[in-house]
């Protein structure tokens, strides 16, 4: 066994990896074969079990942010929008009847808005060394794919937070590889998006997407984080969907919380918020 140094710091002891090929080289016997001779940390059925939830909980927690501390990514734009919104001239794949077919063909307008708002980001991204302004995607289809492509067409790196779900999907084909990330937990992978967020962009979505922006509207309400600039892309939409001004004049939020959000219908105008908010050239 040889000692080796650990981000410059002695240590001593044998490697977790190391023993657990071992473990794997061993003689099989009644005795080794039997689950409970299994390396804890390697065991996945053990990993698995109900009273293994807190620890999971905080591995999800841990490995993406080593992931992309270790890249050396300090801080994203968020992009959350629907599944369903197609490519402009493809056809709807998600519509059920003839008016969802409609809606989203003319939707899929705010598929390009996001590839090129994803490009004016990544495009700045660029000019810090991919560490700043990052783009990060739920890693799926519709407008995620949009925001990771947009990256992808000025040569940057992004993110996606994938989910796993009961029916069979993949991260796009544009996410970065090496920042391709999958959750068990919603709750963790929604901290994921918002503990770098320097923005948060908010693209026409259904309940997952109306779930991420009331979650990071009610986090800078109550000053839990940063009023980093919340932008809501599609104002017809939105102000369809939710009667924001009812809320108000009903005095469930108070009136300077409608100041927590904008709205905007094209790439140029969010990135000019951005700029603006945080002074950049």
């Amino acid at each position: 066994m040889n000692a080796d140094r650990n981000n410059d710091t002695w240590d001593p002891l044998a490697d977790s990896s190391e023993d657990k090929r071992r473990a794997e080289r061993q003689p099989r016997t009644p005795q080794s074969a039997s689950p409970s001779y299994r390396l804890a940390y390697a065991d996945e059925d053990f990993l698995c079990r109900d009273e293994l939830r807190p620890v999971r909980l905080q591995l999800e927690l841990l490995k993406p942010e080593m992931i992309l501390a270790e890249a050396g990514i300090r801080s994203t734009v968020v992009m959350f929008g629907g599944a369903r919104i197609p490519e402009p001239g493809k056809a709807p794949w998600a519509a059920k009847n003839e008016t969802q077919e409609r809606n989203l063909t003319e939707a899929s307008r705010y598929y390009d808005e996001a590839r090129n708002f994803a490009r004016l980001c990544s495009t700045h991204s660029q000019e810090t060394g991919g560490r700043e302004f990052v783009v990060v995607t739920g890693g799926g289809p519709g407008v995620m794919e949009a925001g990771n492509r947009g990256a992808h067409d000025v040569g940057a790196k992004s993110i996606g937070l994938n989910v796993v779900l009961p029916h069979e999907q993949a991260p796009n084909a544009y996410v970065t590889p090496e920042f391709s990330l999958n959750f068990h937990y919603f709750a963790i992978r929604k901290m994921h998006f918002l503990m770098r967020a320097k923005a948060i962009t908010i693209f026409p979505g259904g309940f997952g997407t109306l779930d991420e922006l009331f979650e990071s509207l009610t986090l800078i309400q109550t000053q839990r984080m940063e009023h980093v600039p919340l932008i809501l892309f599609g104002s017809e939409f939105w102000h369809s969907i939710v009667n924001f001004q009812a809320l108000a004049d009903f005095g469930t939020i108070s009136p300077e919380d409608l100041d927590l959000i904008e709205f905007v219908d094209t790439a140029d105008e969010a990135w000019a918020i951005i700029a603006r908010h945080y002074a950049l050239a």
